[in-house]
């Protein structure tokens, strides 16, 4: 496979200067955000679906075209793989029949994780695969680790992984995961095997960009939320 995919242009020079003050809200202020319905609806049927699995969670947050949640599915057969994506258009193209212990959900993660971790959800894998990046400095509050949500990720525990063609963001979120938890991941260039897990990390790969990757196991710590009673 050959690929010409273009690499992260940005303003930034080094982790943002407003991180820390970011973080620092996000674990301090409730977010007042309501729940939309579909996210609802999209929750109780995925919440309904676990628990008929009996097995435990992987988490595959914004799952895209779902070819992550097929593959972690298949790496790991005695496990249930959830995969979330907000866009229809994208877990309705032709990949196969998801296998019997995946599920493809379309619903706003910002809703849903606040959702599973409201019901007490505590994946013992959660993906991050090659997140929007939002390289401009403006836009910090775009990238999950400068969202109002970003302690719901850490909260719900787990061996979190999250992968990156651009290391500053690997950086900023291990710096924000240590603000918030207390334990700082390293980020290492990451080496996929085989077609990797995603068509993104393909399509970089092939492109001869360095791939970045952090991981880290994280205690269940619903309290980092502030305003998690709230949430239904």
């Amino acid at each position: 496979m050959q690929a010409n995919s273009r690499s992260i242009t940005t303003n930034q020079h080094g982790p943002h200067d407003e991180l820390s003050r970011r973080v620092e809200r996000g674990l301090t202020h409730a977010l007042r955000k309501p729940v939309a319905e579909h996210t609802q609806q999209a929750f109780a049927h995925a919440d309904a679906w676990l628990k008929a699995q009996r097995a435990p969670l992987i988490f595959d947050a914004g799952c895209g075209v779902g070819l992550s949640t097929r593959r972690l599915a298949l790496m790991y057969p005695d496990h249930a793989v959830i995969g979330i994506d907000r866009s229809a258009d994208r877990l309705s193209r032709e990949h196969g029949e998801p296998p019997s212990n995946a599920l493809l959900v379309r619903a706003d993660l910002v809703d849903f994780w606040r959702l599973a971790l409201a019901s007490g959800w505590q994946p013992s894998r959660h993906y991050l695969l090659y997140p929007n990046p939002y390289p401009k400095a403006a836009h910090l509050k775009m990238r999950w680790h400068g969202h109002p949500v970003f302690p719901a990720i850490v909260a719900l525990g787990g061996w979190l992984e999250v992968r990156s063609n651009w290391r500053l963001y690997l950086e900023e979120f291990a710096l924000a995961v240590e603000q918030a938890a207390g334990q700082r991941p390293k980020v290492v260039e990451h080496y996929p095997a085989g077609e990797g897990l995603t068509p993104f990390e393909a399509k970089y790969q092939a492109s001869g960009q360095a791939l970045w990757t952090l991981v880290m196991e994280l205690p269940y710590r619903p309290e980092l939320l502030p305003g998690l009673s709230d949430i239904r």
